[in-house]
């Protein structure tokens, strides 16, 4: 199968229409064209609806469009590790949570590249599903996420274990309900201990789901959230932000889940990293 037809393909369905994938690919539209018709001949069956307003996907072009971009992921891993810059051995290959990247995902990438010279690293940014397929397929190595993903193929450990603080912009003493209040969405076992803690029909008017994003708006614009005390801890000894007074902390997991058959060439997968509370789970 020709893989400049699968991106071409997948270039179609972001841009929805065949002139600006053309455009993109700095190619004409009729040679688009006759990739997708290459394509189609060798699946046996249409992937897109095309015409003049745009393109859209056939059923058929759903149900591959998840095998095209792991087919092209594949292809970009593959030409990566053949071209891997001299004395280096190893391309490892980590799907982060977003919001588990600042603070502990990137010091322990950091902690990696200082002890292994001989290993190059790719981050990638995915949730929970796509790092389960990512990890299925082989396109990645591991993946850190707040939960972990059950396979027989992989092995999963407690990564971290933080408390989640509730910090203000401003002195202020915990309350049932404050209008400034921003909700940081942890995860299903966050949301359930953060409703038994504050029952209350009333719903925060500004949600993130990543911390990050979270904070810097807070520091901007005011307010008060839940946050890992690691990321807020030198804000507070700077006096930029205050604990809340009286209010309940909960506790935030976040898990390492990693291919079994890549333990043998990258064994510090499994390794305690100083700082960090870990515990091996199976």
């Amino acid at each position: 199968m020709n893989i400049t037809a699968i991106q071409t393909f997948l270039c179609v369905v972001r841009t929805r229409n065949l002139n600006r994938a053309a455009e993109v690919l700095n190619i004409t539209q009729s040679a688009v064209s006759a990739r997708l018709d290459t394509l189609d001949q060798a699946l046996g069956a249409r992937l897109l609806n095309r015409s003049r307003k745009g393109a859209s996907l056939t059923k058929e072009g759903f149900a591959f469009l998840e095998q095209a971009e792991i087919i092209t992921r594949s292809w970009e891993n593959a030409k990566t590790r053949i071209s891997l810059p001299h004395g280096v051995k190893h391309l490892f290959s980590l799907a982060c949570d977003a919001g588990l990247w600042t603070g502990m995902g990137e010091r322990w990438i950091e902690d990696i590249r200082k002890s292994h010279s001989e290993t190059a690293v790719e981050i990638w940014t995915g949730g929970y599903v796509e790092a389960q397929s990512w990890l299925r397929s082989g396109l990645c190595d591991a993946a850190l996420l707040p939960e972990p993903v059950h396979d027989p193929m992989f092995a999963n450990r407690v990564f971290s274990t933080d408390r989640l603080v509730q910090v203000a912009t401003r002195p202020r003493r915990s309350l049932h309900w404050h209008a400034d209040y921003i909700y940081v969405d942890y995860g299903a076992g966050f949301r359930t201990e953060h409703a038994r803690a504050w029952p209350s029909e009333e719903t925060a008017a500004l949600s993130f789901s990543t911390p990050d994003w979270a904070l810097s708006h807070m520091l901007a614009h005011g307010g008060s959230a839940y946050f890992p005390e690691y990321l807020v801890r030198d804000l507070i000894d700077e006096g930029r932000l205050f604990r809340v007074e009286g209010s309940v902390c909960f506790t935030r997991r976040s898990y390492l889940t990693y291919r079994l058959d890549r333990e043998e060439r990258f064994a510090w997968m499994s390794y305690e990293v100083a700082g960090f509370d870990q515990t091996e789970i199976r």
